[in-house]
């Protein structure tokens, strides 16, 4: 009897996990009918995914719908697909950031006060590349090693 209810409970348990992985991967979306395209790019992109979401003041506007590598000009163009209720002048600017010190990576956008707004297919003229953590690390070592040379001489 004891194996009926383990059984159950561990049924029980994987139905629930699975309705919160559905509930998270249909809620992440925007729907194709209500979004338009906007596009940046980024000299670094870090730890960027595909899907990441696109902030405004802490609320998201839209998500990241393709990230590819521009031969031309090295640099990674980001395409987004923006929640249509949601509009930014043509000198808002797009910068990637972390949340939290290890968290997820983001991209951030910060209005701008031109008058027209960013249509689809247009591009954030303003970027800001990711600060990664292991870059700010060595430049830190790097520096008090400079420091500490230039004291001994």
């Amino acid at each position: 009897m004891i194996d009926f209810w383990v059984g159950l409970f561990a049924a029980a348990g994987i139905a629930a996990l699975l309705f919160l992985a559905l509930q998270v991967s249909s809620s992440s979306s925007l729907p194709a009918t209500s979004s338009y395209e906007l596009s940046a790019d980024f000299e670094n992109i870090g730890g960027l995914k595909p899907r990441a979401p696109i902030k405004s003041a802490g609320v998201v506007v839209g998500r990241v719908s393709n990230i590819s590598f521009d031969n031309e000009r090295y640099v990674a163009k980001v395409e987004m697909a923006m929640d249509s209720r949601y509009h930014f002048s043509k000198d808002s600017s797009a910068e990637i950031l972390t949340s939290g010190l290890l968290g997820e990576q983001y991209i951030g956008i910060t209005p701008g006060a031109d008058e027209k707004n960013l249509v689809n297919g247009d591009r954030f003229k303003v970027t800001s590349s990711a600060i990664v953590l292991e870059q700010l690390i060595s430049r830190f070592l790097f520096s008090q090693g400079d420091k500490a040379n230039n004291s001994e001489q």
